[in-house]
């Protein structure tokens, strides 16, 4: 116990003199902008695009009371299989900030070529507004799909202000 209690006390000291040699103004920034926001204030949508159903719409939506922020794209899964929908274009790191009662939109698509003898299959998509977050899954009927969703080398886009946005961004529409 002793040993303990030696190492942590300078282990405190030293990290309250730390934050206490912060200039203010990196303090004052790292509060400044909107929060993150709790999961339990978005609302999580996904349906298969109707022309193509390699092609997903999935919509976030903040039901809280304050503008907050989600990741810059949507974590993307797919059932069982390993991995996550890639970002186009490329560098979707930040976040996207969230007014109150607004929705953003993201396109995913699934395969490119619904014959590809690669693609692999799973019952179900779960989609997630940040990485941090358990998200909402969704079944391959609920989504529209029939009984299962092919994928291979899937992508996402951005967020975006409109579905109209994330389906030009996507390149379809």
């Amino acid at each position: 116990m002793r040993i303990r209690a030696a190492v942590a006390v300078p282990a405190v000291c030293a990290a309250v003199a730390l934050l206490g040699a912060a200039p203010q103004s990196q303090a004052a920034a790292r509060q400044a902008g909107p929060a993150r926001c709790a999961e339990r204030a978005l609302a999580v949508r996904a349906k298969a695009a109707s022309a193509d159903p390699s092609v997903l719409r999935v919509a976030v939506t903040n039901r809280g009371v304050r503008t907050c922020v989600v990741d810059r794209v949507p974590t993307i899964t797919f059932g069982d299989l390993d991995g996550a929908a890639l970002p186009v274009p490329e560098g979707g790191r930040g976040t996207y900030a969230l007014k109150a009662g607004r929705t953003a939109y993201a396109a995913v698509r699934t395969i490119a070529d619904l014959a590809d003898p690669e693609a692999r299959r799973t019952g179900s998509v779960t989609v997630a507004a940040s990485a941090s977050q358990w998200g909402r899954s969704f079944t391959a009927a609920r989504l529209g799909t029939g009984s299962e969703v092919l994928v291979w080398e899937p992508v996402t886009t951005w967020w975006q202000p409109t579905a109209a946005a994330a389906d030009r961004a996507l390149g379809v529409g």
